[in-house]
């Protein structure tokens, strides 16, 4: 009986080392597009957090200023901050009693190594005030 045991275990040598290079290579390209993937998709976020912020605070404080003109530059400067590209639409407009504001951006992200895969990511969002500020 202990020599059938042997004998089926010299048959199967080197299996387990392809595997675990099998397994290696996937959780290498997973890493690999999540690590250029996720600060994109973070920046944008919080680009949106950013966003509602300051149309909000736009709309609901007073300015010396044209209000329209101090959220526009305080969007294109988040946006130098949060990694945006600075050809960025960015539009800032009065709708009835608030501020409305929407940015569209696209980027280009490597997915795979070496360029095989590019995902294209498209922020397009439109930030206007909610609840009592938008009455």
């Amino acid at each position: 009986m202990e020599k059938n045991i042997g004998k089926s275990f010299r048959q199967e040598r080197g299996g387990a080392g392809i595997k675990l290079v099998l397994v290696l290579l996937v959780l290498f390209i997973i890493g690999h597009g999540l690590i250029n993937y996720v600060p994109v998709a973070y920046s944008g976020a919080t680009y949106k957090d950013e966003m509602l912020t300051a149309v909000t605070q736009g709309t609901a404080l007073p300015s010396g200023n044209n209000p329209l003109v101090v959220v526009k530059t305080r969007l294109t400067r988040l946006a130098a901050a949060n990694d945006i590209p600075p050809d960025a639409f960015i539009e800032v407009k009065q709708v009835s009693n608030f501020m409305q504001a929407r940015v569209a951006y696209s980027k280009q992200i490597d997915i795979l190594p070496f360029g095989l895969y590019t995902y294209q990511y498209n922020f397009d969002y439109t930030a206007a005030p909610s609840g009592f500020l938008a009455k």
